[in-house]
């Protein structure tokens, strides 16, 4: 996704561009097609609330540099009341489509191996790098590449679900129209119904890790088998909490908990289950997931998986644009560069395509500003971050630099946020008409 929003922009400031896609030619077991930009963890790019959330922010900047993968995502576009989900299938094949017909763009189907010697190159490869890639970075860099696990949602067939048991409602009824305040199917689950699905789910059988390996995962994105280790109650307060939502077949009955399951494609005919990734063995998942009330004759499209993301040390590694600092004619875009999301990497990729555009062209372009939501990310991963402790990070209010006189704590809070919005979209803008 980083890849594909790099070559557009610098496609449209009048660069040729090549994209090497390994896909089909070389597979991974995550990835169903060879389509660029396929989604694969989930099909939602999170709140499109740009005055109080800080991903909604990064939409709005996205937008306003003409991103490719916002664009796209406008394009088809699902109801999930305040989030932006996608149909996964229309929205890579739209992507892809729109770099295939860019007549600055040619995109050639196979795989690097070794880093360039020459030229100008962003390596975008996500979260899976293919060994061969992955051992010469890890080479150049003169440190084994850091790592960590990410986990899949399962993906159920709508018609399978018990519509006498579940219901339609986003939570709090968010969304403007009847069709997004009623995004998302909800399971109710008693107490005795939950207490026995976090024991099921305790002692089933996981995915084992080969010898050298941890699980140092992000907490973004934790498997819900972990999150329980964690406590019995980390689910009730997580993915299964039951605030926002009335159960329409016993509206005086308060649920204990709730399973929701989010819109997955266009149709409507697949549903993923928010917040459930997992690296349960595939058994154990269709054991565990239908013991949920609702989902008890389920049928699964996709079963959840975990896989192994790799990520560069950024903070030593690459300068505020983004280039390797002992190759600078090569760049990093998007989850390797040690930001987490599907939003957050492709804003990356949008700078290291006009970074590196830039220079192509003879010009010398700043890096976005830091009261941005880019500049406050880019800042991060390049320095901004403890190097010591370096990990992914989603973008987030907390990387942004205070406002003067504003009220702290969460009583501030809307006031706040509303402030770094305004002040980020200021400074961007300004960034953004420096270059036209």
């Amino acid at each position: 996704m980083a890849g594909s929003e790099a070559a557009w922009q610098a496609a449209n400031m009048g660069v040729q561009v090549i994209i090497h896609e390994m896909r089909p030619k070389v597979e991974t077991f995550a990835h169903r097609t060879g389509n660029l930009a396929e989604m694969v963890c989930s099909n939602s790019f999170r709140s499109d609330d740009d005055e109080q959330n800080a991903v909604g922010l990064l939409h709005w900047e996205m937008r306003a540099a003409n991103g490719l993968i916002m664009q796209m995502a406008g394009r088809h576009r699902l109801p999930a009341g305040g989030a932006l989900a996608v149909d996964r299938d229309q929205f890579s094949e739209s992507v892809t489509n729109a770099l295939h017909d860019h007549p600055n763009v040619t995109v050639e189907y196979g795989e690097i191996t070794e880093l360039p010697e020459h030229g100008h190159w962003i390596i975008a490869t996500g979260p899976l790098t293919s060994q061969g890639l992955g051992a010469a970075i890890s080479a150049e860099t003169g440190a084994d590449a850091l790592a960590f696990f990410d986990a899949i949602a399962p993906i159920v067939y709508a018609e399978s679900v018990d519509m006498n048991v579940a219901w339609l409602q986003s939570r709090y009824d968010k969304g403007e129209t009847e069709e997004e305040q009623k995004a998302y199917l909800n399971c109710p689950m008693t107490k005795p119904q939950y207490e026995a699905f976090i024991d099921a789910l305790l002692a089933a059988d996981k995915t084992e890790f080969h010898e050298g390996e941890t699980a140092g995962y992000f907490d973004g994105c934790l498997p819900i088998e972990v999150m329980a280790e964690r406590g019995r109650e980390t689910l009730r307060h997580g993915p299964m909490k039951p605030v926002g939502l009335t159960n329409t077949h016993a509206p005086e009955n308060k649920a204990y908990a709730v399973v929701q399951l989010r819109r997955d494609n266009a149709l409507g005919t697949l549903y993923n289950i928010v917040g459930f990734q997992t690296k349960m063995k595939y058994g154990a998942q269709t054991d565990v997931f239908r013991m949920i009330p609702g989902l008890q004759n389920a049928s699964f499209a996709r079963l959840g998986g975990i896989h192994r993301n790799t990520f560069l040390h950024s903070p030593t590694l690459l300068d505020d644009q983004m280039r390797l600092k002992s190759r600078p004619h090569i760049r990093f875009a998007g989850q390797i560069t040690g930001v987490e999301g599907y939003v957050e990497s492709s804003a990356m990729g949008l700078l290291a395509g006009r970074f590196a555009a830039a220079e192509i062209l003879g010009k010398t372009l700043p890096t976005a500003p830091q009261d941005s939501a880019m500049g406050a990310l880019i800042h991060h991963i390049t320095g901004g971050a403890e190097a010591k402790t370096f990990q992914p990070m989603n973008v987030n209010f907390g990387l942004f630099r205070p406002v003067d006189g504003l009220k702290g704590g969460r009583r501030g809070r809307k006031d706040r946020y509303k402030a770094y919005t305004d002040r980020a979209k200021e400074a961007f803008s300004e960034w953004l008409a420096d270059q036209s």
